[in-house]
């Protein structure tokens, strides 16, 4: 048993505890049930569970939700298309949501399976400084999807984003300007 103080009392009888929690105007809230004796504790019941849940609002509050965002990719896609779809990719790893990289077969493009899971391996390959994978490539029906997770520190730098702003600076160079010459 303890008391309002938090002084350990030791162990007493049930009707002494309750008799003490009565003199002192609280409530004798039992705080550990699965010990061996049970552990008590003199303390005003409303208190405790409002402290509780204020507890278990912050507990939630820091908590991280992830959220499953989809890449979808064909199985003849072409280069320009497939460092676009990766750059979209590594913006959701960075704003820390979850990717489903989902390539779809259409009609008899299901018989090459392995162009698709070749796909998928690529683009794990270059997510691997932003990302792990969390579930594997699996076929199902006419889809085939991997999930890959944020790292909590990524390894590296991102492969296609930085590709871009690179593309981006030399592009836009300032014009020459030509000096007026006399005649």
């Amino acid at each position: 048993m303890i008391d309002e103080n938090g002084h350990q009392l030791g162990i007493l009888p049930t009707e002494d505890a309750l008799a003490r929690a009565r003199t002192a105007g609280l409530d004798l809230v039992e705080v550990s049930p699965t010990a061996q004796p049970p552990v008590c504790k003199i303390a005003d019941y409303g208190r405790l569970k409002y402290e509780q849940s204020k507890k278990d609002k912050d507990a939630r509050k820091k908590q991280r939700h992830f959220e499953l965002k989809e890449v979808k990719l064909r199985p003849k896609i072409e280069t320009h298309d497939y460092e676009t779809k990766a750059r979209m990719a590594e913006r959701l790893l960075l704003d820390g949501s979850k990717i489903k990289v989902t390539i779809m077969f259409r009609g008899r493009e299901i018989t090459y399976t392995s162009f698709g899971r070749r796909l998928l391996d690529r683009m794990a390959e270059d997510m691997a400084p932003l990302a792990t994978i969390e579930r594997e490539a699996r076929l199902e029906g006419k889809n085939m999807f991997m999930i890959l997770a944020p790292r909590a520190t990524p390894t590296g730098p991102p492969k296609f984003s930085l590709a871009r702003e690179r593309d981006h600076k030399t592009s836009a160079r300032q014009p020459d300007v030509k000096e007026p010459t006399s005649a």
